[in-house]
């Protein structure tokens, strides 16, 4: 008995590939059409939230479903009737049948009640319970079940909150995807999944980019085991992830808060207090934010932590351990930091295992200028409920005829929240650098010598960028010139600072 024939064995293929890609990039769309051929339904070039219509299902994933259901259960029935099964072959019903696991409970797995597990193993038994058949993967399906729970955890929070159609945000999404999994999801799903806590990531990117929800999105879409006896998953995603925002606090408050301090170790510690590194479980995150301008005596001890995952409280001798997994954000160009001597090279090496990079809201603009109507629509569901809809129609209109196509956006999509906010109350938004362009305007105006337009050419750079480094690279030249001819007095005149 045949097991596979040339129609079967191509459709599987390209089930396999789906299953394991990164399904943020073109790749699956690519793969989805293989898959269904002449059926494919054309689309968008990457997948992303349809805000108008979140519910909607995706046509061409639910059909690949169906018809890997349909195909599983006649190899099933071929595999126990005695058809010769090459190990290659074994791979590819493997790979549908975790395919077909995983779209039959991706639901049950969002509704995070576990008890359905009992149908999962009675579906596992029926598809892997085949006596004499020597699995390739040998795959255990409590590690499994994690895995699949996992697997439908992290798409959900990163399809339903990083959005937007640009390829901008497609990359974001893909990136965060394999802070989470690497590039290698079958790799990571025999030996990855229980290390990645090892890794720290690094997010970096302009204010109001969304660098905390990049990081919450990978801190609460960690592996956790299951436990069969309690049908259950033993950790409390919602206390696993532990921000400290280093910039609003004081060096001595931010060593307290990370490390912990005993009593007496300075003015107003009148008990023990057990910090962040020490509070965050195995499978936790802390998550420090402004990186950038952490204290240099800080960063030493920050070091030794990823280096020995060993600290001391302050004013404490004993060693205590970090379990968790550390994640770091900052908008700062940590390049320009480091040649400065204000950030660590070695701790910066420590930090960008895993580096992310979130990208403005006009890099989204650029490539997909309909995206403004995307974020404008998803914010006023945050914000204005059943109104929504008209609201976002009233914001956009707007914006397009007084800001226009052009606008910078430099507040990114912090300011287009406030801007939609600003607009719904008094049906008008004034941006804080209205008097920027103006005086962009006058600086630039009138008769000037070769060297006062090198000068406050450099300097109206310099203010955009906030960067030596960015600044010599858009003016192509040295970034020791930009330095010495940026004006001081100009800025602060300017309202640059």
């Amino acid at each position: 008995m045949r097991f596979l024939t040339g129609e079967d064995r191509a459709f599987l293929e390209a089930v396999s590939a789906l299953a394991y890609c990164n399904p943020f990039l073109p790749e699956r769309i690519a793969l989805e059409q293989r898959a269904l051929g002449p059926e494919f339904v054309p689309g968008e070039p990457v997948w992303s939230l349809h805000v108008e219509h979140p519910q909607e299902r995706r046509a061409n994933a639910w059909k690949i479903c169906e018809r890997v259901s349909a195909l599983l259960g006649e190899l099933r029935r071929r595999l126990a009737g005695g058809a010769a099964a090459r190990r290659e072959d074994l791979v590819l019903y493997e790979d549908a049948a975790l395919s077909h696991l995983y779209c039959k409970y991706f639901p049950s797995f969002l509704d995070a009640r576990f008890g359905f597990y009992r149908e999962f193993r009675r579906d596992w038994d029926h598809y892997f319970g085949l006596g004499g058949i020597e699995w390739p993967a040998r795959q255990e399906p409590l590690h499994t079940f994690a895995c699949l729970y996992q697997i439908a955890r992290a798409f959900h929070r990163i399809f339903e909150n990083i959005i937007g159609g640009s390829m901008a945000a497609a990359r974001l999404r893909a990136a965060v995807w394999q802070s989470v999994f690497t590039h290698d999801m079958r790799r990571y799903r025999r030996t990855l999944w229980a290390g990645m806590g090892d890794f720290t990531t690094l997010i970096t990117g302009p204010s109001g980019t969304g660098k905390e929800l990049v990081a919450r999105a990978i801190a609460l879409s960690r592996y956790v085991p299951f436990d069969e006896s309690k049908l259950s998953f033993g950790a409390d995603l919602a206390g696993m992830f532990h921000p400290v925002n280093v910039a609003a606090l004081a060096p001595t408050l931010v060593e307290s808060e990370l490390f912990g301090h005993r009593r007496g170790a300075f003015t107003g510690a009148i008990e023990d207090r057990k910090g962040w590194l020490e509070v965050c479980p195995k499978l936790g995150t802390v998550f420090l934010d402004e990186i950038g301008d952490l204290d240099p005596a800080i960063q030493v001890k920050l070091l030794r932590v990823i280096e020995t995952r060993q600290f001391q409280a302050v004013g404490d001798t004993a060693a205590r351990r970090f379990e968790g997994k550390l994640i770091a954000a900052t908008n700062r160009h940590l390049g320009e930091a480091m040649r400065d001597g204000r950030f660590r090279e070695d701790l910066y090496y420590r930090l960008c295992s895993d580096l992310v990079v979130t990208p403005s809201l006009v890099d989204q603009l650029r490539e997909s200028p309909a995206v403004l109507g995307e974020l404008v629509l998803y914010l006023a569901q945050q914000v204005a409920g059943q109104e929504a809809e008209a609201v976002a129609e009233e914001a956009e209109a707007w914006i397009r005829k007084n800001l226009g196509p052009d606008y910078p956006w430099p507040g990114n999509y912090r300011e287009l929240g406030q801007c939609l906010r600003n607009i719904l109350i008094r049906q008008e938004y004034r941006p804080a650098g209205a008097a920027r362009r103006r005086t962009r305007e006058e600086w630039l105006s009138g008769p000037l010598t070769a060297e006062e337009l090198l000068r406050r050419y450099c300097t109206l750079s310099y203010a955009e960028t906030g960067s030596y480094e960015e600044t010599a690279r858009r003016l192509q030249l040295d970034r020791r010139t930009v330095k010495k001819k940026i004006d001081r007095e100009m800025l602060k005149e300017g309202n640059f600072t």
